[in-house]
């Protein structure tokens, strides 16, 4: 017994090296974690709440770990972030969190909380519990509802986070008069939201707001009133307007509040405000009659039609289409994933390519749900040698030449990134980490990664972490294969293509309009395009100047070679009003 309680302290050397060495930062995870917690009764060591420099610590994807422990709030009064995400924390927190007077990054996601009961949740609203909160993460967990005291808790909320919960409605308190001055992001995607109230203009910091996938019926005309509001999300949901649940699926955020705005059906300002925008519409029928009148009218309407173009080609036009075999393996680690070929690209005027990239990069952020629903990839046509092999393989196993790296083993990549990580909380002395790090929780626990390879046996893709150098896009690509590949889905794989295609095609038409006179296409680049564009291009496409993106079609099949996906289909695209797609 004496031997036993000896070695006792041995089963937390992290929290001896922490003590040791003064650590601001802890972070606990593997394994090992499961048995030590089981051990100490479902919950975190007392130990670790004598550790009182603690500024940032994680306990991560450990299914014995149900609730915190008592002590915490009082150990670790200089605690800045608290990431206790896949864990099995539930249905309450007992004791509750707070008071953590100086926590600025709450992150609970993916547990199994139920309710956040006072006494059972986050922190006492008098004085507010968690005062300088900033971020609050709850997605991916079973709650039935909020806390109504959830703005006098943490009245610094800037983003609040609900994705993949039970919730149907928010409590009426969360969008009084001056509740949360500074909430600039909220996200509650699926979940089982029946309405949302006018109040939500009282939010005047708001400027994103995803309620995707619920059951609403109406959006509020008040939402138009969010001042600093510059995207929403509302797809996914069974709209009384037919229209404006069309606009949601394809239209930009401006144009959607123009219509709330204008007194469309979107929900509720009542017959005034339909007159209004009876008396709008009518205005707007007199100033196009009297263009038509002027002559001007005709030219407008052909300005309008050839915004933004599409041509897709057909497989069965194609002589040499692309294709994607998919391994039975992925089925356990990624099994979605859609293709699609897109060329006539200019990417060397100006900032063109800086701007594709952005755009990457900020679907995986919003759509892509910073790359948890989805992940895109894009390489440079020219360099990829199809068919394609769409694989898992262990990690051991799985080679790439990562971008900007040399070649490595997947399991030494893993391992590199999470090492840059850690020496970039320690240099900054904080928790928010960028680029790839971001991403690696992601393929925690998986025995396989996903990978595509393409024909002569080289690693291009290694979603969701980095692509290959090998099919780098430069300045000079022009024709592009894209992929998008998901656990999540198949649908939310042609969601983000449709919509990554959209964004292509807005690109090209800026660049197009607004290169410099020098600035003209090389000759290889000419000769593709204008190959392309022949026999099947509109007048209308080649006149101006901008011929459309020709978007090739690309079937993914199983080991048989039976179909499973073709993308573009008759149903894709169907984007916006203001793209022509030629089929």
């Amino acid at each position: 017994m004496a031997a036993a309680a000896a070695a006792a302290p041995e089963a937390w050397p992290e929290l001896e090296l922490a003590e040791r060495e003064r650590r601001r930062e802890l972070l606990l995870t593997g394994p090992g974690l499961e048995q030590r917690v089981r051990a100490a009764g479902g919950r975190l060591p007392p130990r670790l709440f004598t550790l009182p420099l603690l500024h940032y610590l994680e306990v991560s994807g450990c299914g014995s770990l149900r609730e915190p422990g008592p002590g915490l709030a009082q150990g670790l009064p200089q605690l800045h972030s608290l990431v206790l995400r896949r864990n099995a924390l539930g249905p309450g927190l007992s004791p509750e969190l707070g008071p953590l007077p100086a926590l600025r990054v709450l992150d609970l996601s993916g547990n199994a909380l139920e309710a956040l009961p006072p006494g059972q949740g986050l922190g006492p609203a008098e004085p507010p519990g968690l005062p300088q909160l900033q971020s609050l993460n709850l997605s991916g967990n079973r709650l039935r509802e909020l806390p109504a005291d959830l703005a006098l808790c943490a009245p610094r909320l800037q983003t609040l986070n609900l994705t993949g919960n039970c919730l149907d409605s928010f409590p009426a308190a969360l969008f009084r008069p001056g509740a949360l001055p500074l909430l600039s992001e909220l996200a509650a995607a699926d979940n089982r939201l029946r309405e949302l109230s006018p109040d939500i203009s009282h939010l005047a910091s708001l400027k994103t707001l995803d309620l995707s996938n619920n059951q609403l019926s109406e959006i509020p005309a008040e939402l138009a009133d969010c001042p600093k509001l510059k995207e929403i999300n509302f797809r996914g949901n069974r709209l009384r307007d037919k229209r404006l649940e069309k606009m949601v699926s394809g239209c930009q955020t401006r144009s959607i509040l123009e219509y709330l705005r204008a007194g469309g059906r979107g929900g509720g300002r009542g017959r005034g405000r339909a007159e209004g925008a009876d008396k709008e519409e009518g205005r707007r029928k007199r100033r196009e009659r009297r263009k038509q009148e002027s002559g001007e009218g005709e030219e407008a309407a052909v300005d309008e039609a050839s915004r933004l173009l599409l041509r897709v080609l057909h497989v069965s036009e194609n002589p040499a289409p692309l294709m994607v075999r998919v391994s039975p393996e992925v089925k356990d680690v990624r099994p979605f994933i859609v293709g699609a070929v897109v060329r006539g690209m200019d990417l060397r005027p100006g900032n063109a390519l800086k701007q594709f990239l952005s755009s990457q990069t900020k679907l995986h952020e919003d759509l892509c749900e910073k790359r948890t629903a989805a992940t895109i990839a894009t390489h440079d046509l020219r360099a990829v040698r199809g068919p394609l092999l769409y694989a898992a393989r262990p990690p051991q196993d799985l080679k790439i030449i990562p971008l900007g790296r040399r070649e490595v083993k997947a399991k030494d990549l893993v391992r590199q990134l999470q090492l840059e990580a850690e020496e970039h909380r320690k240099q900054k002395k904080r928790q928010n980490v960028s680029g790839l790090h971001r991403y690696l929780h992601l393929l925690d626990g998986k025995e396989n990664y996903p990978c595509l390879v393409d024909a002569e046996g080289d690693v291009i893709s290694f979603p969701p972490i980095t692509n290959s150098e090998k099919t780098k896009i430069k300045k000079t690509t022009c024709d592009l294969f894209l992929e998008v590949t998901s656990a999540t889905s198949l649908q939310i794989c042609k969601d983000i293509m449709d919509t990554l295609i959209l964004k292509m095609a807005e690109i090209n038409k800026y660049t197009s309009e607004n290169k410099e006179e020098g600035s003209l296409s090389d000759p290889e680049a000419d000769a593709v395009s204008g190959q392309l564009s022949g026999p099947r291009a509109t007048p209308g496409a080649e006149s101006d100047g901008s011929p459309p993106l020709v978007v090739e079609q690309v079937r993914v099949v199983d080991e048989e070679g039976h179909l499973k996906v073709v993308y573009p289909s008759k149903t894709d695209l169907d984007i916006a009003a203001h793209v022509t797609v030629i089929r």
